[in-house]
Formats: structure tokens, sequence, C-alpha cells
């Protein structure tokens, strides 16, 4: 029986051509349709390692890690500023699928900043924020706003100490006037004292005492009552 020879199976030429096409490994920079600039490493033509972009319409550039086309990793974003004729850092920190993510501090404006954990873009653990007006928040957040166990401190060193909800005094807490002297121990409600005692609280080392320390409270069974009203607030906010 005559042998018949199998010819030999090739792949199309376009298979090794687009192969050869496919950005892999550290290339020079690459620009899109729109203007934008990168410049870094490629797998399977999407940004993966180390890498800078650049966008063409804000001229905002992060630089940092890449992972399947999307900012994963550690990264910078900065954006220029044209008074200072330099680029402005907003946020240095942890990204995940292009959204902060993980630890990170962002800068809002000269003055205010964020350094904290965060979850898909959003403020979201453990926190510290610095505002305009010179006080700190540190404690816990979620869903970008201050929620659960924390602390703020105002620019004249009086702080609360206590709950937060949605951003907003909430629950028992602590608030120490400590320019005056005084503490205020009780329940809050959308940053409102709703029930709770006043007393004198290191009044002979305040700088600005008041005039007369707080009387005695006379009220029989002061304490039940104190209670009683804070449970109800309490379970009304449940």
């Amino acid at each position: 029986m005559p042998h018949v020879s199998q010819p030999k199976l090739s792949e199309p030429l376009w298979h090794s051509w687009d192969y050869k096409a496919q950005k892999k490994g550290l290339r020079h920079t690459v620009y899109s349709v729109n203007g934008d600039e990168f410049t870094g490493e490629w797998l399977d033509n999407k940004k993966h390692g180390k890498g800078t972009y650049k966008w063409k319409s804000t001229g905002g550039i992060y630089d940092g890690d890449w992972k399947n086309g999307k900012r994963n990793g550690f990264g910078t974003l900065s954006f220029p500023d044209k008074k200072a004729g330099k680029f402005k850092k907003q946020y240095s920190g942890g990204w995940k699928n292009d959204m902060k993510h993980g630890y990170g501090t962002f800068f809002y404006n000269d003055v205010e900043y964020y350094e904290g954990e965060w979850f898909a873009d959003n403020r979201c653990g453990w926190g510290r924020m610095y505002f305009a007006d010179g006080s700190v928040y540190e404690g816990e957040w979620d869903e970008d706003k201050c929620n659960g166990r924390g602390m703020l401190k105002l620019d004249n060193e009086n702080r609360y100490e206590g709950e937060w909800k949605g951003g907003k005094k909430n629950g028992r807490g602590q608030f120490f006037y400590l320019d005056t002297g005084q503490l205020y121990e009780g329940v809050w409600v959308d940053d409102v004292p709703k029930c709770g005692a006043m007393t004198d609280f290191g009044r002979d080392g305040a700088p600005e005492p008041t005039v007369y320390p707080i009387p005695k409270v006379e009220l029989v069974n002061s304490v039940d009552v104190l209670s009683s009203a804070e449970k109800s607030l309490l379970s009304d906010e449940d």
C-alpha cells in the first residue's frame, strides 16, 4: 500500500502577526486616540506591572502599579498646579480595580487631607481627617463618613469622644470643654446633645474657667432618671 504523506499543519500568518503586534513587557510611550499617554509594562495588550499614565484632558498623572489594565497596588495621582508651575499630589496609596483601596492619603486642598483606610473609593475603616478650621477627627469611617467610635479635637483643644453615625455625633459620648474646665457626658442625636450631665472637670487648671462651679444636683434618684432618659433615646435610634 503506497504511503501518503500528510501535509504539515501550519497556523495562518495572521496568528503570528497578531502575536508580534501584542503589547507585552516594557514599552515606550503608547498614545491613545484621545491623546492620553501610557509608558510602562504590558501583558496581553493590557497595562500590567509598573507604569505612568497621563490624561490629556486634565494633565493628571498616575504613576504606580497596574493589573489587567487597571490601577492595582500602590500608586500616586497628581495634577498640575498652574500657579506653582508644578504637579501637586492628590492621592498616594493603595488601589484596586481603578479605585482607592487599602491605606492611603488624599489631599482635598492645601490644608485639608485624610490619611487612613479606603474601600472602593470611599473612606472606610480607621482614618484621620484634618479640616481647614484646625479640627481633627480620628476614628472609624464607613461609606465616606464618620461612623463608629471616634474623637473630634477642635482647634482650641476641646474635644468629643464617642459614637458617630452618618458623619454626625450619634449615641453615647463625652465632650471635654478644656477651656472652661467642664465635661458633658450623655447621649447625642445628629450632633445635638439630647440627654446627659455636665460636671466640672479640671476647672482649677482651665484657662477660662466659669465664674461659678456647677451646683450639685438635688433631684431625687437623678442617676436613675438620667439612665432612663438615655435608654429611651438610644432605643429610638435603633
